[in-house]
């Protein structure tokens, strides 16, 4: 069986979970600090906050951003519905911008318009979350230009992109954004079981992040409205939640972060390889923007179903039925039916759903051999042959 994504667990992941497991610490500890210090240090950002899974970091940036009853926050539609989800756990509405017909991501020109439009009917974003799907990143300097003028603030979902880079600068060191989210759940670049991290530049969005993942308790006496009674004194100074990280998941993300470049780079050999296997094939190949260097957390083909005598489902299922487990990344989030008895309706983001209706995330993770490749490479071939 050969999944569409999987982690690499080796001996020294093992051997430093096994070190905390045996230390005092097993949650709130040092390891939680080393771990943000490397995502620090590689991706050049100033604060970092380890959470429990990017969803959390997701709404505590939203709720640092001070989005809230009245307020909307805009994304993609072609996301997990965490990215749209943040927003309503704040209490805000939630709208959609459509996709870029090659990168997949948020287009900047339909932001654009759809702007211009808000801006006279009185109801432009508060917060706008640019997705960077299957770890490419999204035109950032357009999307900030825009929030320069319009003056909305940005969320980075870099859930797909750690170790990727946008015009020859790390992904996460917030030139482009006030917050970026990381995600390390197992088929993720890198893994903590679960878990997620938010980093930024801005102290006072720092000060606010670090609240809020717990419980909006201060030690820090400079945040306190009145004198410390004693070393043991702490003080709750804003409603926050228990979004901690424990330092077990930590240990195992201080000790993937050493491979992180690794990774990348061979996920980059096995898209290479794609690109070259699957050339002949009727199907539409990922296109790399050339201002950006993928974290290549994804490789989706679409599928050119006027090509083909068979149909999406029919591929899907027959690569299955071989033990090639595909997926499908994403779901228009805005044909939920959550999201539709909020009125969204099929036809509102049509580039969205035209992608949903071609495309297939075929396998792709660093212990990917040459074999299994050439083995998913057959079995699509023989799929589309049907």
């Amino acid at each position: 069986m050969i999944r569409y994504g999987q982690q690499d667990i080796t001996q020294a992941d093992i051997d430093a979970v096994v070190e905390v497991l045996h230390s005092v610490n097993l949650t709130q500890g040092p390891a939680i600090t080393r771990f943000e210090e490397s995502v620090l240090a590689y991706c050049g950002a100033k604060h970092a906050f380890a959470v429990n899974s990017a969803t959390s970091a997701l709404h505590i940036a939203c709720l640092a951003l001070g989005l809230g009853e009245g307020d909307w926050l805009w994304t993609t539609p072609n996301t997990f519905v965490a990215s749209a989800n943040c927003a309503l756990y704040c209490g805000a509405k939630v709208d959609f911008v459509d996709i870029d017909p090659r990168t997949y991501n948020l287009c900047p020109q339909e932001l654009e318009k759809k702007l211009i439009k808000a801006e006279k009917e009185g109801r432009l974003p508060k917060v706008v979350v640019p997705v960077h799907l299957c770890g490419q990143p999204c035109d950032m300097r357009a999307i900030k230009s825009l929030s320069d003028r319009y003056g909305f603030r940005i969320i980075e979902d870099a859930s797909h992109a750690i170790g990727g880079r946008y015009r020859d600068e790390p992904v996460g060191n917030c030139r482009y954004s006030d917050i970026t989210i990381f995600s390390f759940h197992p088929v993720k670049i890198i893994t903590t079981a679960e878990g997620g991290m938010a980093v930024t530049n801005d102290d006072q969005l720092a000060t606010q992040l670090g609240l809020l993942r717990s419980h909006g308790i201060t030690r820090d006496p400079e945040l306190m409205t009145k004198p410390m009674d004693g070393p043991w004194y702490y003080q709750q100074v804003a409603l926050g939640y228990n979004y901690r990280m424990t330092d077990i998941q930590a240990a195992l993300g201080v000790s993937q972060m050493t491979r992180l470049s690794e990774y990348v780079a061979r996920r980059h050999e096995i898209a290479a390889s794609y690109n070259n296997l699957l050339s002949d094939l009727p199907i539409t190949l990922p296109w790399q923007h050339p201002d950006s260097y993928s974290g290549l957390h994804l490789y989706v083909i679409r599928l050119q179903l006027d090509k083909i005598k068979t149909t999406h489902l029919d591929v899907f299922n027959y690569m299955r039925s071989k033990d090639i487990i595909v997926n499908l990344h994403y779901i228009p989030i805005h044909t939920q039916p959550y999201y539709e008895k909020m009125g969204f309706k099929a036809g509102d983001f049509p580039e969205a759903e035209k992608y949903y209706q071609e495309a297939i995330s075929i396998p792709m993770y660093p212990t990917m051999t040459d074999a299994q490749q050439n083995e998913v490479v057959d079995v699509l071939r023989a799929a589309l042959q049907q």
